[in-house]
């Protein structure tokens, strides 16, 4: 294992320089899932919430998140994202709702930390939609799936 990047040789914390870094198309996908009871998925399904459509407006809280990631996370770098996708699959046979989320940039460092953000704020969105039928919902698997950009491809099983 390497070394933490965001401590100094003092061990304190800082931000990591990427001024030396070329500017390169970065890109992440992660995922995660959000399960529950057969009835609360049957409602997101159906778009019948009565706070309105719950996948729609995970979507926007999810991209909103992405945007918003380095005002949440102390010592994540500001980012121009060119792009920020999330997406949803309703998987009854799990009782379970799938997010991924797609983030890219043409910078210096990074987008992993935006989209696994826009990921685990699309499914608290759901799941602060959907409380007032279930509060037993559980959020889990959340992952980086993919990292592109600067010379690297990960790709992760």
């Amino acid at each position: 294992m390497t070394e933490l990047t965001h401590f100094d040789a003092q061990g304190q914390a800082h931000m990591v320089d990427v001024g030396a870094k070329p500017n390169t198309h970065r890109i992440a996908i992660a995922e995660g899932f959000i399960t529950m009871q057969p009835a609360t998925l049957d409602i997101i399904a159906a778009g019948t919430a009565k706070k309105g459509d719950v996948l729609g407006i995970a979507r926007i809280a999810g991209i909103m998140a992405a945007k918003k990631t380095s005002e949440l996370i102390p010592l994540c770098h500001p980012i121009a994202l060119t792009k920020v996708a999330v997406e949803f699959e309703v998987l009854p046979e799990k009782n379970a709702v799938r997010c991924e989320a797609r983030t890219e940039t043409v910078g210096q460092t990074g987008v992993e930390m935006e989209a696994l953000a826009a990921v685990q704020i699309a499914l608290l969105t759901i799941y602060d939609m959907c409380k007032a039928v279930e509060r037993e919902m559980v959020i889990n698997g959340t992952r980086l799936l993919e990292k592109h950009g600067a010379e690297i491809s990960i790709l992760i099983d």
